[in-house]
């Protein structure tokens, strides 16, 4: 085993490159896995299945930190995804079918340690990536949780202008030159002007972390080719092209977003919920009011909570469609 960061009480580094090698499609090219383990700290006979947590575009696990904190009563693993953090892209480059494999890598590989399928939980990008996974592959994972899902193509949104100067700034960072494209991909005046952008929180304090966490991290990507594909992966694929394997798995899905989110709008989100279950899938959906996208930064312990209600609905019923209802809703107010 070798040793991906700096663990503290809270985070081991553990790595998973035997699973990967396990995986069928495209083995031989995906990267070596990094997770970041936050143990449970309750005691009892038996533990509540895991989490493993998926992180957005231009993240990695330190993003989703907050969340896997407030699951204390579950392990909660969170890996770094491939050409992000400390996890290095493939050599024949990343596509959907590279990120999708990742995390069934991940997740098996979790079960193996854990002997329970874990809850498979994506925020944003990362909900995209565990949608296509689970709709694959729904054996990985007893349900899905989606938080802050992209369910429409980006240029189909309410910020379709943002996408486009977005989608003009990772074109020219990837056409310059190799200096003044990464100087342009990593400048910390673009870097915050992002950030401002996404954060809705009024709150000094939390704003202050935002902007520092994205200072911290938001450049931890491998390379600008890599963060090229990714970002292609990002504007082309939506959690809608999988809704139709979602519907049909019997098995109950989690959807979290903020009201406020301009990046993936509340509207969206609702329609999304509202078209599986007229074909009776089992969704429970929470609202938090006066979040945005960030609501991994701004609200965590909101999060944590649903997440953790809808896991355990899950343990309580014994089998795997978990929820009674054919739908669960709440608006959490701050």
């Amino acid at each position: 085993m070798t040793d991906r960061g700096r663990a503290t009480d809270t985070d081991t580094v553990t790595n998973i490159a035997e699973e990967a090698a396990e995986e069928p499609r495209r083995a031989s090219s995906l990267p070596e896995p990094a997770v970041w383990v936050y143990p449970a700290r309750t005691s009892g006979a038996s533990r509540p299945r895991p989490v493993v947590l998926v992180h957005g575009f231009r993240g990695d696990h330190h993003g989703l930190a907050l969340i896997a904190h407030d699951l204390r009563d579950r392990d909660v693993w969170v890996p770094d995804l491939p050409g992000f953090g400390a996890v290095s892209p493939p050599d024949d480059g990343l596509d959907l079918s590279t990120f999708t494999a990742y995390i069934r890598a991940v997740c098996a590989a979790c079960e193996a340690a854990t002997g329970q399928r874990p809850l498979l939980v994506g925020h944003s990008f990362g909900s995209v990536l565990a949608a296509h996974t689970y709709a694959q592959t729904t054996d990985i994972s007893p349900g899905l949780g989606l938080l802050s899902p992209i369910v429409q193509p980006p240029l189909e949104g309410s910020a379709r202008t943002l996408t486009q100067l977005t989608r003009l700034y990772y074109a020219a960072g990837a056409s310059l030159p190799e200096r003044l494209g990464t100087a342009l991909l990593a400048h910390p005046v673009i870097v915050r002007a992002m950030s401002e952008v996404m954060a809705t929180s009024p709150d000094r304090v939390t704003r202050r972390f935002i902007h520092d966490q994205h200072a911290r991290y938001f450049s931890g990507y491998a390379d600008r080719r890599s963060l090229a594909q990714a970002y292609r992966v990002s504007i082309t694929h939506t959690v809608a092209e999988a809704a139709a394997g979602l519907a049909t798995t019997g098995r109950p899905l989690l959807v979290v977003a903020g009201d406020d989110d301009l990046i993936a709008p509340i509207g969206a989100a609702q329609s999304f919920v509202d078209s599986l279950r007229r074909v009776g899938a089992s969704v429970e959906d929470h609202t938090l009011t006066g979040v945005g996208h960030l609501l991994h930064y701004e609200r965590p312990a909101a999060v944590a909570q649903a997440i953790e209600g809808f896991a355990r609905r899950m343990d309580d019923s014994g089998r795997a469609d978990g929820a009674e209802d054919s739908g669960r809703t709440s608006t959490v107010d701050d």
